[in-house]
């Protein structure tokens, strides 16, 4: 049994490498979306739901689980279903940011007080960080399954650049385009951006979320320092392939961590308040938000992800 880890473990990085796991991350956009979507019910239950738009990111969070269980389950679902929702819930996350944008605006001072405004304010980029199972369940609907096979190559295969030795030959070049590069597992960059991205948008959120406790306990400045690690290997690996493979994936694991120690620290936090379990829905409410440490550990998995894949223009 344990002799065939290193073969399962090979397996699964091919798959990953060749852009072989559409299932998979459905079903990690199915994941995401959900704890997203408990998080924006009870902050804007907070707000009282004063307005109808609140409704729309809880019920397309709901829809977008669907979808990606759908999408785990079935092939055609994953190519029709999901990206449409996956889209939906892209807009409906840029319409969250123009909302609580405008949210702080209307506060006493408004963005002429943007660091008081914007810690007492609705949380502005929590939105976008919505937008990050969508842009997850997008992905997901371009790649290949785990029990697709690879096409065989009729006749001699074309170069992929148009530098390549063979045109001595002349041979034609392949002109691989960007969906083709996301089928086959060749958006290395693309998925280092969203996660320095991503990061940044987590890391904004934990400061101020933090910032309103006085930072009362060092361990509140651990997803921080996280997030900027996070940032600067994302950054790196954009640029150099070898960042990529090296520096990216440890500072991935580290915000990984750094997300489950939060969500533990989370727990207690509410579990601490005045009535602990017997008032849980309020002090869910009312208390340290649950899920956000999760989501930024979601910006870990981004990463990791990253490492993983092949560059664009890979052959």
């Amino acid at each position: 049994m344990a002799g065939s880890l290193p073969g399962e473990i090979e397996t699964v990085d091919n798959a990953v490498r060749e852009g072989r796991f559409q299932r998979w991350l459905a079903l990690v956009a199915a994941g995401a979306s959900a704890m997203s979507g408990l998080e924006v019910a009870y902050e804007h239950y907070r707000g009282s739901y004063s307005r109808r738009v609140m409704y729309t990111p809880v019920a397309l969070s709901a829809a977008l689980t669907a979808a990606g269980v759908a999408g785990f389950c079935d092939a055609r679902a994953a190519r029709t279903v999901l990206p449409a929702v996956s889209l939906v819930t892209l807009g409906d996350g840029v319409l969250g940011l123009y909302f609580h944008v405008r949210g702080i605006a209307r506060k006493p001072g408004g963005w002429r007080l943007p660091v008081t405004n914007m810690v007492m304010g609705p949380p502005v980029f929590a939105p976008l960080l919505f937008g990050i199972s969508a842009y997850l369940g997008l992905l997901a609907s371009f790649l290949q399954r785990s029990d697709d096979g690879a096409a065989p190559a009729a006749g001699v295969p074309m170069p992929a650049h148009p530098g390549h030795w063979a045109h001595r030959l002349g041979l034609p070049a392949e002109l691989i385009d960007l969906e083709q590069d996301v089928r086959e597992g060749r958006f290395q960059r693309q998925m280092a951006v969203a996660t320095m991205l991503s990061a940044a948008l987590s890391g904004f959120e934990a400061w101020y979320s933090h910032d309103k406790d006085r930072f009362r306990f060092p361990v509140q400045y651990v997803p921080l320092a996280s997030a900027v690690l996070l940032i600067a290997a994302a950054g790196g690996a954009i640029a150099n392939r070898r960042v990529a493979h090296t520096w990216l994936p440890a500072a991935s694991a580290l915000a990984i961590a750094s997300g489950a120690a939060g969500f533990y620290y989370h727990v207690r936090g509410v579990a601490r308040r005045p009535g602990g379990s017997r008032k849980l829905f309020y002090n869910i409410v009312y208390g340290p938000p649950v899920f956000a440490p999760l989501l930024f550990a979601a910006s870990g998995f981004l990463g990791l992800l990253a490492s993983l894949l092949r560059r664009e223009g890979d052959a």
